[in-house]
């Protein structure tokens, strides 16, 4: 009896342990994607708020209209480029070529290239000049990283990663599970032998 109660509590502070090891453990290589990808959305959403501020003008000052609906496209497009860090099932499912990394990283090149673009009169507007150019070389940064990761396969690395990041989080959720079950047949044979008793 005192074998089985000795027995019982070394293998709760080991569930305890497995648990712990597995749930605390935060994958380096899968923190710094993350944060690289936060950062590429940010570069996007300044491409955008760019993008938007040039087609004002264009159409407000009536420069070039042509103009205005170009960067009304650079507007669709560099939102996409932020819908596809998220990493969305949704987006990723209609367009393939973002999942990998070579394609993720050539649209954000191309939005870039679209961003840096301007007509003559931007010229005479430093402030939004000076703006697009930091958006777009940023975003052109980030792109060919992400091209140069995709041709060294390092997005299928990141995909293994996550998998197994993911079977982590289901064994600690599996682990749980069976001690509340556990718990739960405890109680009940605490019951049984409490009527068994009486």
């Amino acid at each position: 009896m005192e074998r089985a109660e000795a027995n019982e509590e070394t293998a709760e502070p080991s569930g305890e342990a497995i648990r712990s090891r597995l749930s605390n453990r935060a994958d380096p290589f899968l923190v710094v994607c993350r944060c690289f990808s936060f950062v590429t959305s940010l570069v996007a959403i300044l491409c955008v708020v760019v993008n938007v501020l040039a087609a004002i003008r264009s159409f407000r000052d009536s420069h070039d209209i042509f103009d205005g609906i170009f960067r009304c496209y650079a507007v669709l497009i560099a939102c996409f480029v932020v819908l596809a860090e998220t990493e969305w099932g949704f987006i990723l499912k209609f367009s393939k070529v973002l999942e990998y990394w070579a394609g993720r990283g050539m649209l954000q090149i191309f939005v870039a290239v679209m961003t840096r673009a301007f007509p003559d009169y931007m010229t005479q507007k430093k402030d939004l000049l000076l703006l697009q150019n930091i958006a777009s070389y940023m975003l052109l940064a980030c792109g060919l990283v992400y091209f140069i990761s995709g041709i060294l396969c390092i997005g299928f690395l990141k995909r293994a990663r996550q998998k197994k990041e993911i079977s982590k989080e289901q064994a600690v959720k599996d682990l749980e599970e069976i001690d509340r079950r556990r718990e739960e047949l405890e109680q009940l044979l605490v019951e049984h032998r409490s009527i068994d008793d009486v």
